[in-house]
């Protein structure tokens, strides 16, 4: 299979696979990377000058890839929009250039966010593979050209749909190391199984009414579903609060960081900031 072949200027898929906002994107090598998501596998390869190879079909590319890279919004122009006179965030979208903000499954964030309460991110991703082998369905790799190089793993498994992961009871999701998050995660399931949540209903309402649904959620509270509304609606303003951003705040902004001043994406603004806080030597 020929890759598919793309120029994308703002994009660093390393940087994505690093900027804490997803769990099944990895860094392979300084060139490679890999990811699964919506039941595929995906290796990129970084190409130099802003060009990349990915392995999939140009009709994978159209159907799953383009809108998960967020390839419809100008980064040039959000970074653009900075004020000059804010000296950190300006640093931090100049060292965190290329991070987008990925369109992830609805279903997989949800869970995956119920996860991440006061838990670290290898801690998390740990659980979600857990999930993913146990429920999941196995994943047919595509055949990888001379572009790529061997994946990490000899297996990968989707993330389970909400009938497949309904099989499972309180015990067996604890047994994932969810800890006392398994009670959350089976009312989740409850409520998608259900049909009193749908992803086409959730995706159909506001900002506020989404939140507010949210919000009502088992286990749900304001950083979880801030987070849920940024990675899997790309609800681009909302401005999730955890323990770095609220030492990023109370650090370089006195306490409060204006969201208004950049609204519609100071969740983009958001990104950067962890991902420097963290990541910068």
């Amino acid at each position: 299979m020929s890759p598919v072949i793309k120029h994308i200027p703002f994009f660093s898929p390393a940087r994505n696979a690093l900027s804490g906002q997803v769990f099944r994107f990895k860094v392979i090598d300084e060139t490679h990377t890999e990811l699964v998501a919506y039941g595929h596998y995906l290796q990129i390869a970084d190409l130099g000058e802003d060009r990349f190879a990915f392995s999939c079909t140009e009709e994978e590319w159209r159907d799953i890839w383009h809108r998960y890279f967020d390839m419809d919004r100008d980064y040039g122009a959000v970074i653009s929009s900075i004020d000059p006179s804010d000296t950190y965030l300006t640093e931090a979208a100049k060292f965190g250039c290329g991070i987008r903000i990925l369109h992830q499954d609805i279903w997989e964030t949800v869970i995956s966010y119920i996860i991440s309460q006061r838990r670290s991110i290898p801690s998390i991703t740990t659980s979600v593979e857990r999930i993913s082998r146990q429920w999941g369905q196995r994943i047919c790799l595509p055949e990888l050209g001379e572009d790529f190089v061997s994946p990490l793993c000899s297996e990968y498994y989707s993330f389970p749909s909400v009938d497949e992961l309904s099989s499972a009871s309180l015990a067996d999701i604890t047994s994932t190391g969810v800890g006392y998050r398994a009670e959350y995660i089976m009312s989740a399931i409850d409520d998608f199984r259900s049909g009193k949540l749908t992803c086409s209903m959730l995706e159909s309402k506001s900002d506020d009414e989404l939140y507010n649904i949210l919000m009502n959620m088992h286990g749900v509270g304001k950083k979880v579903a801030n987070c849920i509304m940024l990675y899997a609606f790309a609800r681009c303003g909302r401005f999730p609060i955890d323990v770095w951003m609220e030492r990023i705040v109370n650090k370089y902004y006195g306490g409060h960081f204006d969201v208004d001043r950049y609204p519609g994406t100071c969740g983009i603004m958001q990104q950067y900031m962890f991902y420097y806080e963290r990541n910068r030597k």
